[in-house]
């Protein structure tokens, strides 16, 4: 009861100083980039905000933190958003407080919202939509990414390494200059995004699809791998489409994967794996391969026209 008395009387806080500075609960939840109908939950004391929200909230509606608590007293129009903030460490007393790099930004409808620099996250961004969003220059290592849709995405000069990216659909995005080392993708589906210099450097790519056409406003987008590294990267049961591989290849594998316009030019495959029924529907294009690779490449029936072998 003590509970449910309490999440009222922060509801209806949040009301009154909402309705103080003449902003509509759309307002408060496009600021918030959430949904006007938690808002609503939130006023009506059917739930609560974390810690986090809470102290945008209170950088929002020009209130100290402790005006949530039951002692304090209404907000005033004279509070200044530096003044709402000084006694930040003064904290709710029924809500546990939590480390920043705890942050928790699961379930979240985030459109056009601004990351860049973001650190230390850690820990979860699942079963989110993302649009828009800037991510630029980000520590996003050891991500759990699962069950998103990120479409239009900027995470260019980003580190992701040792992240999972579980059963997500990755569409227009920029991955450009990313280190991606040591992540892994299993059951996504990625198109369209550039990935021009990033770091493939131990990623494992299972069950899902990575294929360079995307539709975006009518038009066809291509997943660009242009001076990517590839080594030791590993592609399980994948479908892959409409991808141009180029440069150093080494230590790679390719099982039981479906090929539609995959082309490797110019590149170098040096102790990569190939196991697939037939390989004929890769094109090679002036590259070379050791002894290994061109024997597993000529078993799987692939045109050899394209391929010179690496002699000692």
């Amino acid at each position: 009861m003590e509970t449910m008395l309490t999440t009222i009387m922060i509801g209806n806080k949040i009301a009154e100083a909402r309705k103080k500075i003449n902003l509509s609960q759309s307002q408060l939840a496009e600021r918030l980039f959430i949904s006007s109908q938690a808002v609503g939950k939130w006023e009506r004391g059917e739930s609560m905000p974390d810690i986090i929200t809470f102290t945008r909230l209170s950088e929002i509606l020009g209130v100290d933190l402790n005006y949530f608590s039951e002692t304090s007293q209404p907000p005033t129009t004279e509070m200044s958003p530096a003044e709402a903030m000084v006694n930040k460490s003064a904290l709710l007393p029924n809500v546990k407080q939590k480390k920043r790099r705890s942050w928790d930004m699961s379930r979240g409808n985030w459109v056009g919202a601004d990351f860049s620099g973001l650190k230390n996250l850690n820990e979860k961004f699942s079963s989110s939509n993302m649009q828009r969003c800037k991510f630029i220059g980000s520590d996003l290592s050891g991500l759990l990414l699962k069950g998103n849709n990120v479409d239009s995405c900027d995470f260019s000069g980003s580190d992701f390494g040792s992240s999972h990216i579980q059963a997500s659909n990755l569409v227009n995005n920029l991955f450009r200059g990313c280190s991606l080392k040591d992540t892994k993708f299993s059951q996504s589906h990625i198109s369209g995004c550039d990935f021009t210099g990033a770091d493939f450097t131990g990623v494992g790519f299972n069950s899902g699809s990575f294929t360079g056409v995307a539709v975006k406003s009518g038009a066809t987008e291509k997943n660009t791998v242009a001076d990517a590294v590839w080594n030791s990267t590993s592609f399980n049961a994948m479908y892959l489409a409409d991808i141009v591989f180029q440069g150093a290849i080494e230590d790679c594998s390719f099982e039981n994967c479906a090929f539609a316009r995959v082309a490797f030019r110019n590149a170098t495959l040096i102790n990569t794996f190939f196991k697939n029924k037939s390989l004929k529907r890769i094109l090679f294009i002036d590259c070379q391969a050791d002894r290994m690779t061109y024997e597993f490449l000529k078993n799987g029936k692939a045109d050899m026209s394209g391929i010179s072998l690496i002699t000692p």
